[in-house]
């Protein structure tokens, strides 16, 4: 319903009340609802969840159309996000926001700063998906009020013609909600705990689940030692899970990104079920590593035998009670992990890699998509990655095979700032430049994310200016490196009260007390001073 259209409906419900609301304006009723487009989080999520389908889509017909998002741990985080790229892209179109366990368990529990190891009180992720929601709302109210003060200006001027530009930027308005990628970490319990858990993120407004394949009371951070593994019978369990939880609360297109992390996890907690050579556990079993036995004499007191390719074979147990894997194994097993997710309900893929290289991605990509044509990757462009050293380490690589010469470098000490302005540093960056872009086109990934950038970019510019404003510089630190920044740059937050809500809130007691209204914007309001 347009602006206009909502007015004339609150118009005729305020006349059918015979006089009762004569101090309600229908005017300010349609602008709060106009600024109010999302009433709950299921709405959000049934919203967002077309609009990924949407972008599954358009990438399935041309990889150039990938899609984006950078971790969150605060709601304002989040909301700086969207408006930025309102500001500078026009639109937020395949851009997205990602929710990172990591980064919850690091900055959001009560028990302090944790490992990424789900000891994190887990009701911290529904609510920061909330926390996130609300905030990038407050952004579509704070965008709208502008438009609707600028409405009444042109309104009280006469000026018809701009008033009818501001109604058709107020109707067409792009709301700051956009998907989240939520990370449910491997569940947090059973498969019942995760029903549970992830219908609390689906009603907070997730349409897409992160799943990872690792054991919930063993999970560490993908890109730390010590994974293990579940069989496939465990995983796709809660797979079910998190699909009956959409489905049970109307959100029929929401997304389920199926994680696994077997290229770096050497170890499992149980041997697969299995009822008949070839099945799903018998493959999962062909990993294990063990020895081939021959007689019952050659088994000790707590080994465990199984029949592998025909073989009885006692498999390796460590003294945690785990078992290994075969070294080497780690591709196999995640192609495995792949096709089997894909074909039994997730919708999307994650292979945790150690390192960003769109070869070994795309290697592994592309024996999956000879079973599911349509295969689609969500990649972290993970911090944990030293991505100088990497890309400059595989243009040496490359070059040497090439048969150039590499004398001038130190492929061990290619971190070095000596190296930036070299042939092969500024090399090395073009490739990082394209990674996204070459990642999609050749290695199936549809979703880039950077899972903790703000937890990084928050420690630099605290650092650089605790360091001048503590130092010699005083108060210009801060002034000459955040405050001129932000004026000279259209930085909103400048205005912080405004951004805060103070204009909205002032417009508010407007619409409930009329003349009477006592409001924080009058001419004694500093802000004033940033025009």
């Amino acid at each position: 319903m347009s602006y206009k259209d909502d007015i004339k409906a609150l118009a005729q419900l305020r006349e059918a009340q015979q006089g009762k609301w004569a101090s309600i304006s229908p005017e300010n009723a349609a602008r709060m609802r106009a600024q109010n487009r999302f009433k709950t989080g299921l709405d959000i999520a049934r919203y967002t969840a077309r609009i990924m389908r949407e972008d599954m889509a358009a990438y399935d017909a041309d990889s150039a159309q990938y899609t984006q998002s950078l971790g969150c741990w605060h709601g304002f985080i989040g909301q700086q996000k969207l408006i930025s790229i309102k500001k500078h892209f026009g639109t937020t179109k395949r851009r997205y926001l990602y929710l990172s366990g990591w980064m919850v368990a690091a900055l959001r529990s009560e028990f302090g700063p944790l490992p990424d190891q789900s000891m994190h009180e887990k009701t911290s992720v529904p609510s920061l998906i909330e926390e996130l929601y609300t905030f990038l709302r407050q952004a579509d109210a704070w965008e709208l009020n502008h438009l609707f003060r600028d409405l009444e200006a042109a309104q009280q001027a006469g000026d018809q013609a701009k008033a009818d530009e501001l109604i058709a930027k107020i109707d067409n308005h792009e709301t700051h909600v956009v998907p989240i990628i939520a990370d449910i970490d491997a569940g947090f319990g059973n498969a019942e705990a995760t029903y549970l858990l992830a219908k609390k993120m689906i009603e907070a407004g997730a349409c897409c689940i992160q799943l990872e394949n690792q054991v919930s009371d063993e999970k560490q951070c993908g890109h730390q030692d010590g994974k293990v593994t579940v069989p496939h019978e465990d995983f796709l369990a809660k797979i079910n899970a998190v699909r009956y939880a959409f489905l049970e609360l109307g959100v029929e297109d929401g997304v389920i990104v199926a994680r696994t992390d077997s290229l770096g996890a050497g170890l499992t907690q149980k041997i697969a079920v299995t009822k008949e050579p070839g099945d799903l556990g018998d493959q999962y079993n062909s990993f294990l590593d063990g020895d081939e036995i021959t007689s019952a004499s050659d088994i000790d007191n707590g080994d465990v035998v199984i029949k592998q390719n025909g073989k009885l074979v006692k498999v390796k147990r460590l003294a945690s009670g785990l078992y290994q894997f075969k070294p080497g194994t780690g591709e196999d097993r995640v192609v495995l992990d792949c096709i089997t997710s894909l074909q039994n309900g997730a919708d999307l893929l994650w292979i945790e890699t150690e390192k960003p290289h769109v070869g070994q991605i795309a290697s592994m990509v592309n024996r999956i998509r000879d079973v599911v044509p349509d295969a689609k990757l969500v990649y972290n462009n993970s911090p944990s990655f030293n991505w100088t050293l990497n890309f400059r380490q595989q243009v040496f690589d490359a070059w040497e095979k090439e048969g150039k010469d590499v004398s001038a470098y130190d492929r061990s000490k290619l971190m070095s700032e000596e190296y930036d302005g070299t042939p092969l540093g500024k090399l090395a960056d073009e490739w990082t430049r394209n990674f996204q872009r070459d990642a999609s086109r050749e290695a199936g990934i549809f979703h880039h994310l950077i899972t903790l950038p703000t937890y990084h970019t928050a420690a630099l510019s605290t650092d650089n200016l605790a360091k001048g404003y503590f130092g010699d510089e005083g108060m210009l630190a801060y002034v000459a490196g955040v405050q001129r920044r932000e004026i000279r740059e259209g930085i909103a937050t400048v205005k912080h009260q405004d951004m805060a809500g103070s204009n909205i809130g002032d417009d508010h007691k407007e619409f409930f007390h009329g003349e009477a209204a006592l409001k924080a914007g009058g001419k004694d309001n500093t802000m004033n001073q940033f025009g």
